[in-house]
């Protein structure tokens, strides 16, 4: 039975069905139980879980998103970098809705995804577009010892901050690293020529043809 899921799972998957898919193996709880569904989750190839969770947020709730394990959630969403999003926003919903679920050890999950190749550059991703504040002085007031979670749980990027920043601080300084660096990407370099420099763009410009020499260039093609 289980392995019938997958496959069929899998296939409406690969179709782009991700609506009778998600159904399919939501379906399983009710039938089978909750772990049913677990392992049935570690069957599914993680590209096709992607799919499947990414579609899913806090505003729009998902059996898979409720139960799925650190160590499954883990393989899927470093594998979101593959979609090329540079908004990451659907990066953002969906470890929201999955790490600060009501029974869920936000630890657990922060330290399944850094385990794994490209799970800091997953949390760079995630905190990309707050690069400024997480980076900048701005910020920095929660790195205290004063401020507790509670008092930021925004169960979105201020709160992940915080986590790593108290809990976490080992894969918080790399994450540091990797948005300084994305800042730095962003600013475009002033470049000052010198006069060296100037001639040798000017040796690499092609001289400008007279029609009458585009013209015969033309004809002995």
């Amino acid at each position: 039975m289980t392995h019938l899921v997958v496959v069929e799972a899998t296939n409406l998957i690969q179709s782009g069905d991700i609506v009778r898919a998600e159904a399919i193996l939501t379906a399983l709880v009710e039938t089978e139980g909750d772990n049913a569904l677990i392992e049935v989750l570690d069957d599914i190839p993680s590209k096709d879980l992607l799919a499947v969770i990414r579609e899913y947020d806090s505003s729009k709730q998902s059996l898979l998103n409720l139960l799925i394990t650190p160590e499954q959630f883990a393989r899927v969403v470093v594998l979101e970098r593959l979609y090329k999003d540079m908004s990451h926003e659907q990066l953002r919903g969906m470890m929201n809705s999955v790490i600060f679920r009501e029974d869920a050890d936000a630890s657990e999950f922060i330290e399944a995804i850094a385990e794994l190749e490209f799970g800091y550059e997953t949390f760079a991703d995630y905190l990309s577009d707050r690069a400024e504040e997480v980076v900048g002085e701005t910020f920095a007031a929660l790195d205290t010892e004063d401020i507790s979670r509670s008092e930021i749980s925004d169960h979105d990027w201020k709160e992940l901050t915080w986590l790593l920043r108290h809990e976490h601080s080992d894969i918080y300084n790399i994450v540091l690293v990797l948005l300084k660096t994305k800042l730095q990407e962003r600013i475009i370099p002033e470049v000052v020529l010198t006069g060296e420099d100037d001639e040798a763009i000017e040796n690499t410009i092609p001289e400008e043809k007279t029609p009458k020499e585009e013209e015969d260039e033309d004809s002995a093609i």
